[in-house]
């Protein structure tokens, strides 16, 4: 269930402040306890940790009935900078109605059933807990849940199972196994590919420096690939570190997409992701809520590319927003669109984007295996039907990845394939970086009751939050759901205002910003030089020793000299009147100052004469993202200063990489 409110109409505040609006907002609207909660006497509500996107605010709740965890139970509450409720996503679709919470059933009986619904067991983790299951459609149930490892009928599963306690029988289970500055030389990205590695003395590792977890290796004994040099892989395509060459470049490209064009702070939305592990034996590749295992193709050849590794990691994103992994048949869909977005942000020449899947590994020897622009050409359905639900999942695929491609580009495919639709419609796409920020959005409205028919309210509403007063958005999500015969949902939210003239999207990656929220810094890694930014000399570096990018090979280097001097980089922008506008970069800082009281050397951030912060040698730390709310300066054009200025001894160095200047 999904309540919309209006367009927002309050001015800019404070993150800090905005922050505490948000908490405020969302925990009155839970206090008054509105039917829309679906709140028995005895439900309480827990809120977890809130994500902001493009000046929205998203708070997942959980429940507990009489103490007890509700599975099924969830629901997100988004507010704006003010507090004002724009939305609420509820799991629940009736009250909880229990006289009793004491189980009828064993523990142990209830895991022999669940540990029935496996072919082979592996492991079971931890024991099984006594919760209230509230399964959309459904009166709840009191259950014993647990998660099981071993495999199942297509392969390695990870099951969350839910077994009545009162009379044994099976109620639900969730799958969790979802499939499908050095240099290395990959199979598929060639040689010279940039990668962000760990060095230890004389050893370097195949591990990120900055993104928790995030390491390639080998999946035959579980160990980062390590060597004595930063150079990486030997370009043959069986080769498991070559393997690792195209995966992590994979990773850490999306990582930089997840911030520049959405604000995210990496995969699992708090700077980590997951081991990525090459040699897994079969011709396929999943994310399993711990780990990514890439297997071959019909070669034998390693499949680290964009839209296989792109879209493993995309699972873990829809796992790491509230519900979990999306169900009833849009999980494929949704980790598709993190794939063709990571590809399209990266625009390698050696994997040119596309809107399908798979062409560059050729997993099964027949070329892609998913055509999101026309599905039927792998066999799947183009449109919705009530069946699609309960298709396997890569087939109900179809409908979903063929909204994300209308939406994107449109009927007319915008120097991609033409596009036909269910209703013989036509429709203009809105971009990439608009269509993956809408989704995206959508996500963080997720609920465990997810659908292809809640999809559409979730996307309508993120579109309509997103551009209050333009309607150019939402008419399109609106027309492209239709277009795939996703039909109109009671309720839905409406949208009345303007809409803005079609503008062609763009066919490269964060330097051309397309319409919409858009990406306003030029050359924002430095990776083509200094311009258009105004340096001191010997500010744009590449690795030297320790000092290294947060990705790709150049980043910006003030200070560091251990005498006195002053070092800057600036760059004017022009934000758009009436626009949402944050900064973000990432900032290393090292130092040889030992003091712990005294801020010796410094680093000042201003947007025109507006002092944004001021770190120092106190600040001391690898590679961080820092960003700063910039609405009050829409319609200005503003010039972004980064300004170091280092005392007469004792070095510290500042170091800039991955800016942005987001507006939407």
């Amino acid at each position: 269930m999904v309540a919309v409110a209006g367009p927002a109409t309050a001015q800019p505040v404070s993150p800090s402040a905005a922050a505490a609006n948000a908490a405020s907002g969302a925990a009155a609207l839970v206090a008054s306890r509105p039917a829309v909660l679906q709140a028995s006497a005895d439900d309480a509500f827990v809120a977890g940790v809130p994500t902001v996107s493009h000046g929205l605010h998203y708070t997942p709740y959980s429940r507990t009935f009489k103490g007890l965890h509700v599975s099924g139970g969830d629901m997100v509450i988004a507010t704006d900078d003010s507090g004002a409720v724009k939305a609420t996503s509820v799991a629940q679709d009736r009250p909880i109605n229990l006289a009793s919470v004491t189980p009828k059933i064993s523990s142990a009986a209830a895991l022999k059933t669940a540990e029935s619904r496996l072919k082979t067991v592996t492991s079971v983790e931890g024991t099984p807990a006594l919760v209230v299951y509230a399964g959309e459609g459904r009166n709840a149930a009191l259950a014993w849940e647990t998660t099981i490892r071993g495999t199942g009928s297509d392969g390695a599963s990870r099951q969350t199972i839910d077994v009545d306690a009162n009379t044994g029988a099976f109620l639900h289970s969730q799958e969790h196994v979802t499939d499908v500055a050095g240099t290395g030389t990959g199979f598929i990205y060639g040689s010279g590919v940039p990668l962000q590695t760990t060095q230890s003395g004389s050893t370097f590792t195949m591990k990120d420096p900055s993104e928790t977890n995030l390491s390639c290796q080998n999946a035959a004994n579980n160990t980062t690939f390590s060597g004595p040099d930063n150079n990486w892989g030997t370009g043959v395509g069986t080769d498991r570190e070559t393997g690792c060459v195209d995966a992590l470049y994979v990773a850490q490209t999306q990582t930089k997409m997840l911030s520049q064009w959405l604000g995210r702070n990496a995969q699992d939305g708090s700077g980590g992701a997951w081991p990525l592990r090459v040699g897994d034996q079969e011709e396929n590749a999943y994310y399993d809520g711990t780990q990514v295992q890439i297997g071959y193709n019909s070669k034998g050849q390693w499949i680290g590319s964009f839209d296989v590794v792109g879209h493993e990691l995309g699972h873990g994103i829809d796992d790491h927003t509230p519900g979990s992994i999306s169900g009833n048949g849009t999980q494929e869909f949704v980790a598709d669109t993190f794939g063709a977005a990571t590809e399209w942000f990266a625009n390698n020449p050696n994997d040119p984007p596309d809107f399908t899947v798979g062409e560059e590994v050729n997993l099964v020897g027949s070329g892609p295996i998913r055509y999101m622009y026309n599905p039927s050409l792998a066999g799947d359905d183009n449109c919705y039907s009530s069946s699609t639900p309960s298709e396997e999942v890569h087939a109900a695929a179809g409908p979903g990845n063929h909204w994300f491609y209308l939406l994107s580009q449109g009927t007319s495919g915008n120097g991609q394939p033409a596009s036909p639709t269910c209703n013989s419609s036509s429709v203009t796409g809105v971009g990439i970086q608009k269509a993956i920020t809408i989704m995206y959005n959508a996500m963080l409205l997720k609920t465990s009751s997810s659908s292809y028919l809640k999809y559409r309210v979730w996307t309508l509403t993120a579109a309509k939050n997103l551009y209050p007063g333009d309607c150019t958005a939402f008419n399109t999500v609106k027309a492209a759901w239709t277009a795939v015969s996703v039909p109109a949902q009671s309720g839905e939210p409406t949208c009345t205002g303007g809409t803005t003239p079609p503008t062609t999207p763009p066919t490269t990656g964060p330097t051309t910003p397309p319409t919409g929220g858009s990406q306003l810094l030029g050359n924002p890694g430095f990776e083509s030089g200094t311009a258009p930014w105004t340096t001191t000399s010997g500010v744009v570096s590449t690795a030297s020793g320790t000092a290294t990018a947060h990705s790709g090979t150049h980043f910006a280097w003030l200070d560091g000299y251990g005498t006195t001097h002053t070092d800057s980089a600036s760059q004017s922008v022009t934000i758009p009147a009436g626009s949402h506008a944050t900064l973000s970069f990432y900032v290393n800082i090292s130092t040889a100052e030992t003091t712990t009281s005294t801020a010796y050397d410094k680093l000042t951030v201003k947007a025109g004469s507006t002092t944004l912060a001021t770190y120092s040698n106190l600040n001391k730390g690898g590679y961080t993202q820092k960003s700063f709310d910039l609405s009050s300066l829409a319609g200005q054009t503003v010039t972004i200063t980064f300004t170091g200025t280092e005392d007469s001894s004792a070095a510290t160095s500042f170091l800039i990489d991955d800016t942005a200047l987001n507006v939407s």
